[in-house]
């Protein structure tokens, strides 16, 4: 950051240091020491608890350089996603904390560990609004972890339309994946899942019962597209509103059509 940043008023200050120290999940001692060396901040009280620790150094350089660059150095370092490799979760809800938090002071931190300008939250339920939800409801739902990985940014933006297109996208390219096909759509579909020659499928079919079941299974994937990603490709976003819970409900549909793929037979 070569533009000097205003410095953090104390109450912000001190949440955000509470979030990065904190005592169980946040930075431990030696941690803390080593983002605070690496942010070059001077550690003016490590007898202190760690949360208090920060705070300091946080307060001593913003008096020092008039500037809060150092501080969102440090965050930056200590949120980078290679940390929480094998913490997927967990990075997940200490950003989504911090954003919280960085609301007030106009800063989401991303996915990518690089913050971006937002719209400044001036209540506690602008801020716990922009932060939180979808992501941390599809979660408690285990939604497809594929699916996640198609329209995360749009999750954490709130996004649901652009969320939604993005998840119907990832279906498509699962049957694209497992089948070798480049072809899209409804021709996707048939190729991939016809009973009489099959590519992949969900069962033996070895009955007109199981072969109903295929067949039904692939009307599915040409409704689901037909009806989201379609619309979602040619309708603008403000002709086509979608809710929080109609996007929980899609995407938790898109989760189930990727487990069925994932586990349907190679013909």
């Amino acid at each position: 950051m070569s533009k000097k940043i205003s410095v953090i008023e104390p109450s912000i200050l001190e949440s955000i240091c509470k979030v990065v120290a904190d005592t169980s999940q946040g930075l431990t001692g030696s941690e803390l020491n080593k983002a605070i060396i690496d942010a070059k901040m001077k550690d003016v009280n490590p007898e202190m608890t760690k949360w208090k620790r920060l705070y300091n150094s946080c307060i001593e350089v913003q008096n020092r350089t008039g500037c809060s660059n150092s501080i969102l150095k440090l965050i930056q370092k200590s949120y980078h996603p290679s940390r929480f490799i094998n913490a997927k979760e967990l990075f997940e809800e200490r950003r989504s904390e911090l954003n919280q938090i960085l609301s007030f002071i106009s800063l989401r931190l991303n996915e990518n560990g690089k913050f971006s300008k937002i719209k400044k939250s001036e209540t506690i339920s602008d801020a716990q609004q922009r932060a939180t939800s979808l992501l941390t409801k599809l979660n408690e739902r285990n939604v497809h972890s594929d699916i996640l990985v198609f329209c995360k940014s749009e999750l954490l933006q709130e996004n649901y339309f652009h969320a939604v297109f993005e998840a119907t996208k990832s279906v498509a390219d699962k049957i694209r994946q497992r089948t070798g096909l480049t072809n899209d759509g409804n021709s996707l579909v048939v190729s991939a899942f016809t009973v009489n020659n099959p590519i992949l499928k969900i069962n033996d079919l070895s009955n007109e019962t199981k072969k109903s079941e295929q067949k039904g299974f692939s009307n599915l994937l040409i409704g689901f597209f037909g009806m989201f990603r379609n619309t979602t490709a040619h309708a603008p976003k403000i002709h086509w509103e979608i809710e929080e819970k109609d996007a929980l409900d899609i995407m938790t549909m898109a989760s189930m059509l990727h487990r069925r793929i994932d586990n349907a037979e190679r013909n």
